[in-house]
């Protein structure tokens, strides 16, 4: 019988043996290992522990069986209940590990060693250190990333200040430096403007929680006015009611472009509009009006062409 290699136990011919045998000899103990040791992959599916071990070939055969420690590959399928245990050889020797499986780790590991732990998607080279098993690299598709592989080795986010964060404090620190974020209050969450339609149409949205979107109504702004009343933009896009005794005051510069606004005279007598604004026109005139005058039951819009001109249409004069 040739003697074999100290690590992977390949055969070594020397003169004066394997006489008739040399070329089986050669295929079986030599080039069928040097294949699985450099592209071979060995499989394991479920539970139960394994223990590798080295095979030889001889003339007869290559002798590599399911647990030949010689393969370079080793790959876990199916479901593990339980973490499943490898044992590898205890000499110098590089294993890819291929995670496959499901649901528990595997720990490759050295006789009467602890080893490394293999998680569940993980592809990892390990390789024997003189001890036992040791992990060189791993590339995960879930878990932490380890920084390796690029990540950071952090399960969490770590953020180092908060002078630009509102809502948070810095939970432990000193000033507004700290690696834990917290709330300083809970969040709450607000109503959208436009609500939540219901019934895959706009006639369940409002505009502002109470009017509905669309056009229609005219919301009213307020109460009825029965004093002086100078719009604001809250006004904007609603009526004014003008009653007992009211008036009403358009101001300067505090409108925008296409802003617009309805008055409704709902007196027995004709009230005025004092036009503070800069410029006041009533629609088909072309002089600036300090007053315009509203009638009785009457209805104008003011339209606003800028801050500083408007136009007033309806029952004014």
């Amino acid at each position: 019988m040739a003697a074999t290699t100290t690590l992977l136990g390949l055969l070594t011919p020397t003169q004066g043996t394997l006489s008739g045998t040399w070329g089986d000899s050669v295929n079986y103990g030599i080039s069928d290992y040097l294949d699985i040791a450099i592209a071979g992959t060995l499989s394991f599916a479920g539970d139960g522990a394994i223990t590798l071990a080295n095979t030889t070939g001889s003339s007869s055969g290559n002798a590599i069986t399911s647990t030949t420690a010689q393969y370079m590959v080793i790959r876990i399928t199916g479901t593990q209940t339980v973490t499943k245990v490898i044992t590898g050889p205890s000499y110098s020797k590089l294993y890819m590990v291929d995670h496959a499986g499901a649901t528990s780790a595997v720990t490759f590991k050295a006789a009467g060693q602890t080893g490394v732990s293999i998680a569940v998607g993980e592809k990892a080279f390990v390789y024997y250190n003189g001890t036992d098993y040791v992990k060189i690299s791993s590339i995960s598709s879930t878990g932490v990333l380890p920084v390796a592989s690029g990540g950071t080795n952090a399960s969490t986010a770590s953020i180092t200040s908060f002078n630009n964060i509102t809502g948070y404090t810095a939970s432990g620190a000193t000033g507004t430096t700290s690696t834990n974020l917290v709330f300083s209050t809970s969040p709450t969450l607000v109503t959208p403007v436009l609500g939540t339609p219901t019934s895959g149409t706009l006639s369940n949205c409002t505009v502002d929680g109470t009017n509905a979107v669309g056009f229609k109504n005219i919301p009213q702004s307020g109460s009825a006015k029965t004093t002086s009343y100078t719009l604001a933009v809250g006004d904007i896009g609603k009526f004014i009611q003008v009653g007992a005794s009211g008036s009403i005051v358009v101001p300067d510069a505090t409108f925008s472009a296409g802003d617009a606004v309805v008055i409704f005279n709902n007196t027995s007598g004709a009230i005025t509009l004092t036009m503070s604004i800069t410029t006041a026109y009533i629609g088909g005139t072309d002089s600036d009006k300090a007053t315009i005058s509203l009638a009785t039951r009457g209805i104008c819009n003011v339209l606003f062409i800028s801050g500083t001109v408007c136009v007033v249409t309806g029952n004014v004069t």
